[in-house]
């Protein structure tokens, strides 16, 4: 027999009522090559078919990463949920590249980084585009690390939708990224200069569209703060305008400092709420 109860959450469960009723929805569609991608989407508690709202594309996209899964995401997805409530069509796919597909699906980006990843996103923009309830003129897209590389080159195609785009401490080209990572995909710069100008945003930035915010950690331990220096270089060159953002000794997750992260998500929020207006 039960002889005492240690812990039943019965107060988290009471809190987490306030916090609406918006979950993670399954799904897959086929790209225009026959690609079958597997996405998740989260809606607004108060969804209604006959409106249209604007599309919130979160991407991560690194090589054997997985973002699509049935389980528990961390902190960031009370964020999204807060983006559903205030209106917000939230979709995550995970495109060529990604895990759990096989080798074949996960290797096809080998020598070739910021390639098929971005076909895969902009395909899966116009899908979801497409639908009667989204609003294809207000697509922005977020992404952190490889996700923010991503971001950055996925407004870098001649096909790009999107109006609106937020880069968290991407990598802006893999030269100066670390090498046991770099060259496990890309193989050496010197073996495989097409690739890595192919994949860079700095090499690409002529082709930038969309209003964009960059955003990195002078402390960052993953991708150095030199990859937003040069960008932003580039881009005042190019004579393309975007917003920066930079975080005082921060690392690769920006939490230094009790509100630093509160404040760098509610940046980002409010660069959507003005941007996709």
């Amino acid at each position: 027999k039960q002889l005492v109860m240690l812990q039943d959450n019965a107060s988290l469960a009471q809190t987490m009522k306030a916090y609406g009723k918006e979950r993670k929805t399954f799904g897959s569609f086929t790209t225009s090559e026959g690609v079958e991608l597997n996405y998740y989407i989260i809606k607004p508690a108060t969804f209604d078919s006959t409106k249209r709202y604007p599309l919130f594309f979160y991407v991560y996209g690194g090589p054997g990463s997985q973002q699509v899964t049935n389980r528990y995401a961390g902190s960031d997805y009370y964020w999204q949920r807060m983006l559903a409530q205030k209106g917000y069509i939230v979709v995550c796919v995970d495109g060529r590249g990604t895990g759990g597909r096989g080798a074949e699906f996960k290797k096809v980006t080998y020598k070739e980084l910021g390639k098929y990843e971005c076909i895969d996103v902009i395909e899966a923009a116009k899908y979801f585009g497409k639908q009667r309830w989204v609003d294809e003129s207000r697509i922005g897209i977020f992404g952190w690390s490889f996700g923010g590389y991503n971001t950055i080159m996925s407004m870098s195609q001649d096909d790009a939708v999107f109006k609106a785009g937020v880069a968290v401490a991407a990598p802006t080209d893999w030269r100066f990224y670390d090498t046991i990572y770099t060259e496990r995909y890309m193989r050496t710069p010197k073996e495989n200069k097409e690739g890595y100008d192919a994949g860079s945003a700095i090499v690409n930035v002529n082709k930038l569209s969309g209003h964009l915010l960059l955003i990195h950690g002078t402390a960052d331990d993953n991708v150095h703060l030199r990859n937003m220096i040069r960008y932003t270089h580039a881009l005042t060159q190019a004579n393309k305008k975007f917003e920066m953002a930079i975080y005082a000794d921060s690392n690769h997750s920006i939490y230094y400092g009790n509100n630093t992260r509160f404040h760098l998500f509610e940046k980002i929020a409010e660069f959507f709420k003005a941007n996709l207006k």
